[in-house]
């Protein structure tokens, strides 16, 4: 017939994901397509990731948002109700049509063979031009699942890729079921048939589909930009925006799922790792210690039987400090191995830290011995004639050691007792913190150079021609704005450790705008602008990613307060060496309180992500209210607050004050953001809530 479909499969297992060996649903759904596929399929791909929505999101997004999409995306496992079950939630949020028919067919059929397919939570649709389903994990749920949709599978992905609806549907459902090689009624269930009886099915094939003259598909896709043409006047522009309202939980998926993976490179070990994320885990590359130490200041000895020591005078026959071993206090024989072994009835004065000298098998403490006699220092064999000084001090000849039942090993630190050789000690994905001590453990090992995940560089452009520099001098002129967001917006991305380039301020003319994204896209990993993003008809963002850089536009609207017309796209590029790789635009709202409100609840995660950091959202903390709050009717508010400790350890939260998104003022302070809920009435002092942290928490004990 045609040329065959490319179906892919996804194996949503962490268990597998780990063992590939373990997984048994891909061989069994391949089985079905060759077996019961009628030659129309070629499974193109498997993959298995974790259970994890965001790389279930990455690697769907990976067969369905490019130039030659599959025309099937298969999932298996994950559709229970487990906790660890997310593949519905996120599948769902990727499709931009529903397909409650084919749930309908796969429960159905399930639903025939065991009441407990009732448990399964499939889900089914369309994203761009293909087709997902969702199927249990189980190899025998998977097949049967498969097995009672895959006779109507190739109309449905011919539709969603595209093709003439009226050719397709010319002579009625008939000619499909004949196709597809179906009978009116009939079920499938493992090759038996079971014929169910209509009454009221028989009027459905007489009446013609609803003609179309654009392809449908292209509805869902940002082929058809949503933004205003600057070319037209403004009579002629959308009157309301035609972004869908999505709402923060979405538009929160969408970053995770389309921000780039992070990229890895090579950094020396030093203070200037701090806030790296591993690539890859760190092993020690030699032991700690890397020789036998002494935990305490005090003797070496070699233990006899039985380990009673007391009451018995030795001779101290050398001395071993904390340091490198080239010199050696006690000479050293012909052969250069060092001082000889220590032999049963003689003691080494030890400091804490050094080297054991060989033979010994315990150290006793200095405060469990008695000095018994002293002699000259440096007297013996070093040729007399030092000056008086010299000839004053004394060293310990002999000790008592006043200890019974010493055994061997008595502090001692054995090669390797802190960190064996070549065991991991951090893992992949770890941060490393500057307080944490992670350096320190690097340094102490040995390591020298580790892979680290890349800090994405952060570009920050205001756009607009009433905004002048925010140290300019002299007054404002009417309708001018001095820019507080760079500033801010900078300050911000560089305390959270990224490295920020200032892109200035655009002008507002459609080649201007596009000519400064375009040089920014060549030096930044992500772009924040400012400005520039409502329904006004100078606002050129949208249509300069959309018409001029073909970005595409993931969402253009939140459903949340303040932020209202945040939009976050991505513009595919070409790096120095040739390279397709995807940058990142977030708009931000013009006025400053949005704007960083905006910042911390949408770009850090992004860029957190960028750096390989998980989870890459802020820190969330359940906080009670310490005053009334008023809440917005329609809208959930992110409400900047000061949240501190009582000495009861509860978290409080207080309002910065007036919450316009135009009031500067409100920002002062504010070290976390409330997830107010939206409601007509105000919640009420003693509440609880989420509080996102965006800072550090302050104490109001006194």
């Amino acid at each position: 017939m045609s040329e065959p479909l490319k179906a892919a499969i996804l194996v949503v297992s962490t268990t597998a994901a780990k063992d590939p060996s373990t997984d048994e649903a891909d061989a069994a759904l391949r089985q079905v397509f060759e077996q019961e596929g009628g030659g129309r399929w070629n499974v193109v791909d498997t993959r298995i990731v974790s259970d994890v929505a965001t790389q279930i999101q990455r690697q769907i997004t990976l067969w369905t948002d490019v130039a030659h999409p599959v025309n099937l995306v298969i999932t298996t496992g994950g559709t229970g109700f487990a906790a660890a079950d997310h593949t519905p939630e996120a599948v769902s949020v990727l499709l931009h049509k529903q397909a409650p028919g084919l749930v309908h067919a796969m429960l159905s059929s399930s639903l025939a063979v065991t009441q407990f397919a009732m448990m399964s939570r499939p889900v089914a649709g369309v994203r761009n031009q293909t087709v997902i389903i969702t199927l249990p994990g189980s190899p025998k749920g998977a097949r049967e699942n498969l097995q009672a949709v895959i006779k109507t599978l190739p109309h449905a992905c011919l539709q969603a890729a595209g093709a003439d609806s009226r050719a397709l549907h010319s002579g009625g459902v008939k000619r499909l079921e004949q196709e597809a090689g179906v009978s009116s009624g009939t079920h499938y269930h493992h090759g038996r048939l079971e014929h169910h009886h209509h009454h009221h099915h028989h009027h459905h094939h007489s009446h013609a589909p609803p003609t179309r003259h654009t392809n449908p598909a292209d509805d869902d896709q940002n082929q058809a930009p949503r933004s205003n043409d600057p070319a037209l006047g403004p009579s002629r522009r959308h009157r309301s925006s035609l972004y869908p309202m999505v709402s923060v939980p979405e538009a929160l998926s969408l970053i995770a799922t389309h921000t780039p993976p992070p990229k890895t490179t090579t950094a020396r070990v030093g203070p200037s790792l701090t806030g790296s994320v591993l690539a890859r885990p760190v092993r020690a590359t030699e032991p700690v210690p890397a020789f036998r130490a002494s935990i305490v200041d005090g003797y070496a000895v070699v233990v006899p039987p039985g380990g009673d020591m007391r009451g018995v005078t030795y001779p101290v026959v050398a001395v071993s400090h904390a340091a490198a071993a080239a010199t050696s206090d006690s000479g050293s024989d012909a052969g250069g191995q060092g001082p000889a072994p220590l032999k049963q009835g003689e003691v080494a004065r030890i400091t804490t830290g050094a080297p054991v000298p060989a033979g010994a098998t315990a150290v006793i403490m200095v405060e469990d011995t008695r000095l018994i006699s002293t002699r000259p220092a440096n007297g013996c064999g070093k040729g007399g004639g030092g000056s008086s000084k010299e000839q004053q001090e004394e060293e310990e000849a002999e000790i008592e050691i006043l200890a019974d039942g010493v055994k061997e090993g008595e502090n001692i630190r054995e090669i390797g007792s802190d960190i064996e050789q070549g065991v991991e000690i951090l893992g992949k994905g770890e941060q490393i913190s500057a307080v944490g001590g992670e350096i320190g453990l690097l340094a102490s090992v040995g390591v020298r150079e580790v892979e680290v995940y890349e800090r994405p560089v952060v570009g920050v452009l205001s756009t607009g021609d009433e905004i002048v520099e925010h140290d300019r001098e002299g007054a404002l002129k009417l309708g001018e704005v001095r820019d507080t967001n760079r500033p801010g917006l900078i300050a911000a991305a560089n305390d959270w450790g990224f490295r920020v380039i200032d892109l200035g301020i655009a002008r507002d003319q459609p080649a201007s705008l596009e000519e400064v994204l375009r040089d920014a896209l060549r030096k930044v990993d992500l772009v924040i602008t400012t400005g520039g993003v409502s329904m006004g008809e100078l606002d050129l963002l949208k249509p300069t990613i959309e018409r001029a850089l073909g970005g595409t536009i993931h969402f253009g609207r939140v459903a949340m307060k303040p932020g209202k017309p945040t939009t976050f796209a991505t513009v595919p590029v070409k790096d120095n060496s040739g390279e397709r790789v995807t940058k990142v635009i977030f708009s931000l709202p013009g006025n400053p309180a949005s704007a960083l409100v905006t910042f911390h609840l949408f770009v850090l995660p992004s860029l957190r992500q960028m750096s390989g950091i998980d989870p890459p959202g802020l820190p969330r903390v359940p906080v009670v209210l310490s005053h009334d709050f008023s809440l917005d009717k329609s809208r959930p508010e992110y409400h900047r607050a000061i949240v501190s400790v009582g000495s009861d350890g509860v978290l409080s939260a207080t309002s910065t004050g007036g919450q316009r998104s135009s009031r500067v003022g409100s920002l002062k302070g504010a070290n976390a953001l409330l997830c107010m809920p939206s409601g007509s009435e105000p919640l009420r002092k003693g509440a609880k809530v989420e509080a996102l942290l965006i800072d550090s928490l302050r104490s109001d004990v006194s």
